[in-house]
């Protein structure tokens, strides 16, 4: 074999090498739903779950949790939870308290995301010595369990995404000890975009949330809502996680196939879950359990839950891949 001949051989397996399909990442390990405050997460103070109260101690909040998680997994399949965090509730001693919720999930062999809500509701992290107290006692008390995941801000709409790419990296260099796979960075805006996020290589390793909502557009078609939501994810499909996506769930809607297309909610929700499912991206719904919330999936029943939607819950299971 000549050289040259040897040569125009290596370009072209080279080249080959190049367009074999890589192996893509995933985060449709996340079946979840938000377990959140009645009056919203954004209050200042203790922020406490529908189902819970300010005067439990552990050991109740840890049999309440019991059965609601126990709900969401033989009711919904979930296997994730997401958790409202913030100053008040952790830099107080309804956090040591408050924790059960979270020890239920894992002893249930659940997932957990903390994820800070600010109460000023302008976007930004309303007082950051605080924020900081708050992810050290967060971090050292689960920084060590594998299944505890750390979203340092929701919907961090305030900030620029300069200066949001700059308080992540922050964060991730205080607490360079929790692996960045286990860090979710909130996409700019209310969470809606993360291809800024997704770009910076300050924040490489770590996995993205996204929020995507039917009443930010109008849209009555499947394909319609699908481009709207492959706008907001961008090449960064494999490191995103949706940690908010919902629709009414006890108006009487009808999300089965037949029953999309021509409604914004049932076409946004179908558009949603079947992209989830084909790019294999995880969805936390919003909510799974919240008191007076029309989104809520699930309501308390007894020491349970029960569904609010059947066709709603079969449609979240097809976007999880079950």
């Amino acid at each position: 074999m000549t050289r040259r001949l040897h040569a125009v051989m290596i370009a072209i397996l080279a080249a080959a090498m190049l367009t074999v399909p890589q192996a893509a990442a995933a985060t449709n390990a996340f079946r979840g739903v938000n377990w959140a405050d009645a009056r919203d997460n954004y209050v200042d103070g203790w922020v406490i779950p529908t189902g819970l109260t300010a005067g439990d101690s552990y050991d109740t909040v840890r049999t309440k949790a019991d059965g609601i998680l126990t709900g969401f997994q033989q009711q919904l399949g979930a296997n994730t939870v997401r958790l409202p965090i913030n100053p008040q509730s952790v830099n107080s001693d309804w956090w040591a308290r408050y924790k059960g919720a979270a020890d239920s999930a894992l002893a249930h062999g659940m997932k957990v995301v903390f994820g800070y809500w600010e109460a000023n509701k302008d976007g930004f992290v309303d007082d950051v010595t605080a924020w900081n107290t708050m992810w050290d006692r967060v971090t050292a008390d689960y920084g060590g369990t594998s299944a505890v995941y750390f979203e340092p801000m929701n919907e961090p709409f305030g900030y620029s995404l300069s200066a949001w790419v700059s308080l992540c990296s922050t964060w991730l260099s205080r607490h360079s000890a929790v692996p960045r796979g286990r860090v979710l960075i909130s996409g700019t805006g209310y969470n809606d975009n993360v291809t800024g996020v997704g770009a910076a290589s300050a924040l490489s390793g770590t996995l993205l949330s996204l929020h995507f909502y039917g009443f930010w557009a109008s849209d009555t078609t499947r394909s319609a809502w699908t481009a709207n939501l492959s706008n907001r994810l961008g090449a960064y499909s494999s490191r995103t996680v949706i940690d908010e996506a919902g629709a009414p769930m006890t108006t009487g809607l009808d999300y089965s196939a037949g029953h999309q297309d021509g409604n914004t909610f049932t076409a946004y929700f179908a558009a949603t879950t079947d992209l989830a499912r084909a790019r294999q991206l995880g969805v936390v719904y919003w909510p799974g359990l919240r008191s007076g919330d029309t989104y809520s999936i699930t309501r308390q029943s007894g020491g349970g839950l029960a569904t609010n939607n059947a066709s709603g819950v079969v449609q979240l299971r097809w976007g999880w891949g079950l």
